[in-house]
C-alpha cells in the first residue's frame, strides 16, 4: 500500500491506494504511533476522534473524505483506488 502524506491547510492529506484503510493502520501510515499495539491503546482510550467524533473501533474503516485527529494532528483521508 502506497501512503503520501500532504500538508493541506490544517489537515494533512492521508493518501491509500486502496478502497478504505483500518483506523490503526492509519494511526501508524501518519506516523502518529509506532506500533500497531499502541495505535489499540490511544484508540480503546478514547484520544482518537473520526469525523469529530471519539472512535474506540481500531478496526473502523476509514474512506475518501474521512478524517482522523490524534494529538491536535488531523489527516483527511484520499484513496487513489478509483483513479
Amino acid at each position: 500500500m502506497k501512503v503520501t502524506v500532504k500538508k493541506k491547510n490544517a489537515a494533512a492529506q492521508l493518501t491509500i491506494e486502496t478502497e478504505y484503510i483500518k483506523l490503526e493502520a492509519a494511526l501508524k501510515y501518519a506516523s502518529l504511533v509506532a506500533t500497531g499495539g499502541e495505535a489499540k491503546g490511544v484508540i480503546l482510550d478514547g484520544l482518537v476522534t473520526v469525523n469529530g467524533e471519539v472512535c474506540t473501533m481500531r478496526g473502523k474503516k476509514l474512506h475518501e473524505g474521512d478524517t482522523f485527529c490524534f494529538q491536535g494532528q488531523s489527516f483527511i483521508i484520499h484513496s487513489n483506488a478509483s483513479d
